[in-house]
Formats: structure tokens, C-alpha cells, sequence
């Protein structure tokens, strides 16, 4: 990730907000081209299976989805190979299709439940699995912030960490959540010895709503970029 990329990135999070409700404004097919481009490539990178439904107004038109979504006729559909990984995966790379879609003047919202399976709209491989819906379109609105946690409390931020450690998490904490729990920790590891690279440990927290996993991959994929990636390993 070259500089130029990142600050894209990061503006790209600084203005995404989850957004419900949509205009009836068809996506044009040079934009919906670079998505089915960018969804080819994060598939290949993820070992997922993200698949794009356009003009279908039906996805979000279910008893869960009735007051809060609206317009919505287009959407991503999270899906891979079900494994101790793919949760987190489907996140992390989920949301870098989310912030791809930002820089093309898009809105979206992640769903974890407030969507309907539409036969013929999707293909599932043996033994993949849907995560999440991610809505998709031009917005009635762009979205409003909402309140968040402090980097204190979701990390071991301090006198002794680099400031791209505080960058990431001021990152990771703008990235959307399931009902906005921000149920994730990082940890900065100083260098064991000179030459060798810090280290940072991401963590889930416990929530009965679920989508620790999902969310812990929203998170880490925001912090990688606010934090630059050629600053430390994972964990």
C-alpha cells in the first residue's frame, strides 16, 4: 500500500457511515465493472466467495429489514468456505470492499440479519456458508457518526507506543460494528531485539449479539490502514 492509496483509505474512513436508506439511482456499469473487478480480486486474496446482486429489490425487503432499510436494490453477499478463519475473513476483506465502494462515491451498510436469501441470487460451493449482507448504492444521505469508544479502552495505548499504534486504533474505532459494540482489543508488543519489528495482538470481546469474529475483521483491516502495515507484524 503505497502512501497515495493509504490517504485514500483513510479519508474513505473518516467519511464511511452506515447508510439504510437509498435513492432509486441505478450504479453506472463502469463503476459496477470496477466492483466485479475488486470483488475478483479480494475472492482470490480471502479464499471467499463475495458475489455482487444488482437491481434486486427483494434482499432487503424482509419482516427484519421492515423500518430500516429502504431502496435498497443492490448488494454484496459475504459468503466462503466455512472454517475457524472465515468469519474474520469475510470482515476483513468484506470491508475493504466497503471502502473501495466509499471511493467510488457509494454508501453501504453491513447486515447481519436484516436480509432475505433470494433463491437464484447467489451460488454457494460445498461447504461454503453466507456471513453477511452488505447493502449498496447512492444514499438518501451519507450516514451520521456515531458515538464511540475512547482508544484507551479498547487498547494498551500510552507513553510507550509509537504513534502509529494510536493511528491504527483511532482507525480501528471508526469501523462499523454490529449494533456498534466495538467488542476488540489491541495490544502493542514492543521489539524483542533490534532489527526485529513490533508486534500488535487483535482480540474479540464476548457479546451475546454475536459477529465478534466478523467485526474483529472490520477492525483489523481499518487499524492495518491507519497504523501502515510496514510498521509491525500480527500477532
Amino acid at each position: 500500500m503505497d502512501n497515495k492509496e493509504r490517504t485514500r483509505l483513510l479519508e474513505a474512513i473518516k467519511n464511511r457511515h452506515s447508510v439504510r436508506r437509498y435513492k432509486s439511482e441505478p450504479i453506472p456499469e463502469d463503476i459496477l465493472a470496477l466492483l466485479r473487478a475488486k470483488i475478483d480480486e479480494l475472492n482470490a486474496a480471502g479464499n471467499l466467495h463475495i458475489q455482487l446482486v444488482v437491481n434486486e429489490p427483494r434482499g432487503f425487503n424482509g419482516p427484519l429489514a421492515y423500518g430500516q432499510f429502504s431502496g435498497v436494490e443492490n448488494y454484496f453477499i459475504v459468503a466462503g468456505k466455512k472454517d475457524d478463519t472465515f468469519d474474520e475473513r469475510a470482515g476483513y476483506y468484506g470491508e475493504q470492499l466497503v471502502l473501495y465502494a466509499q471511493t467510488l462515491g457509494l454508501n453501504t451498510c453491513w447486515a447481519g440479519l436484516s436480509y432475505k436469501k433470494i433463491p437464484g441470487t447467489y451460488d454457494l460451493d460445498d461447504g461454503e456458508k453466507i456471513s453477511c449482507y452488505i447493502s449498496l448504492g447512492y444514499g438518501v444521505t451519507q450516514g451520521v457518526a456515531h458515538k464511540i469508544k475512547t482508544p484507551e479502552q479498547v487498547s494498551n495505548v500510552g507513553d510507550s507506543t509509537p504513534a502509529w499504534f494510536l493511528d491504527g486504533v483511532k482507525a480501528a474505532l471508526l469501523a462499523p460494528t454490529a449494533i456498534n459494540q466495538q467488542k476488540f482489543s489491541f495490544e502493542y508488543v514492543a521489539p524483542s531485539s533490534p532489527g526485529d519489528k513490533a508486534r500488535v495482538v487483535a482480540r474479540k470481546g464476548f457479546s451475546l449479539v454475536g459477529y465478534t469474529r466478523v467485526d474483529l475483521g472490520i477492525a483489523k483491516c481499518h487499524f492495518e490502514i491507519g497504523a501502515d502495515p510496514s510498521n509491525f507484524d500480527w500477532a
